[in-house]
Formats: structure tokens, sequence, C-alpha cells
């Protein structure tokens, strides 16, 4: 039994600090994916949130073939989608940026390089929010979450060769997005 399992085991024998170690573990990496999903820091906190509050109600029917982040993260991106679909709007371009945040960077990069690097990750942002859900999803779960096919295919309820197909369709989707800025430049 591994440490995850042991926390969870924990947690269903009625132990609520095994489960905030696993809360605390995964909830800035499921912020971060979330705020890709809803488009909205605020929203990503409520998403993560529920989606937390929803894994310690149902954790019995957690079947642990998976791992628990993959679950969790289900539990968020259903929530996301389910919010994104009652909240539909546009994201401006004040969100982009507030959303591109700040991007580590290389200490030998000028501030010339820095502001294009920030430029882009806001242009990549504004892509993705003008694509379809389908797309948008599976383009954080792979180039964002770094997920692989076989866990995408899980959260998405979608077979393997699915996952493929989509995310190549996805990634054509995004570059003609991107390529519709005029200041987009690939060769940064």
């Amino acid at each position: 039994m591994n440490d995850e399992e042991e926390l969870i085991q924990s947690a269903l024998a009625g132990n609520s600090s095994a489960f905030e170690v696993l809360v605390t573990r995964y909830q800035d990496r499921l912020y971060t994916a979330m705020i890709s999903v809803v488009g909205s820091t605020d929203e990503a906190e409520d998403v993560v949130q529920e989606a937390f509050i929803q894994a310690y109600l149902k954790l019995d029917t957690f079947q642990q073939n998976s791992r628990f982040f993959t679950w969790v993260y289900r539990i968020a991106f259903n929530f996301a989608l389910a919010r994104r679909r009652r909240h539909r709007g546009h994201l401006s371009l004040d969100e982009g940026r507030e959303l591109a945040g700040s991007e580590p960077t290389s200490k030998i990069e000028s501030p010339d390089e820095r502001m294009t690097r920030t430029e882009d990750v806001t242009l990549v942002h504004q892509a993705l929010a003008l694509l379809t859900e389908d797309h948008r999803s599976i383009l954080v779960l792979r180039e964002m979450e770094d997920m692989a096919y076989e866990e995408i295919a899980e959260v998405l309820s979608i077979s393997i060769g699915t996952v493929r197909s989509r995310l190549n369709r996805a990634r054509f989707a995004l570059k003609q997005q991107l390529e519709k800025f005029p200041q987009w430049n690939p060769d940064t």
C-alpha cells in the first residue's frame, strides 16, 4: 500500500487530517489547471473547493484504480464545465492578462524577452478561450497538466484513440486561433 492509499483508507476510517493531507498535496495543482478551464481565478477557487467537498463526501466511491488526483481532477473538471455552460461569457483582454499570471523567466532574459514571453502567454490563453470546450479541455489536460493519454481518456470518458485525434485537432485549432492575432510570432 502506498502513501496515497494509506491516506485514503485513513480518511475513510474517519481521520479528517488524512484527507487534509490529500487536499494540501493537490490543491495548488488543481487550482492552476482549473484557471485554464474556467477562465477566472475566482471561479477556479470555487470549483476546486466544490471538487474537494464532493471528493470528501464521495470518497467511499473512489475505486482506487486510478490516482486520487485524476479522480478529483475529473470531479473539478465536471464542475468547471457545468459552471462554464451556466456563465457563458467572453474573455476580456484584462482577464486574459490576469490568466497569464507571472511565468517563470530565465535569469538571462532581457526585459524585452520577458515582455514578449508574457504577451505570448496572454495570447495563448486568449486563443484557448476561443476554442470549443472539447479542444480547450484536452489541451489543458495534455499540455498544461502533462497528463498521459490514458489519464486523459479516463478524465474525459473517451477512448485513447479519441484522445489522440481530438488532441491533434485541438492543436490545429489553437494554431489557427493564434494566427488570427497580428502580434503572434511563433518564432519567439
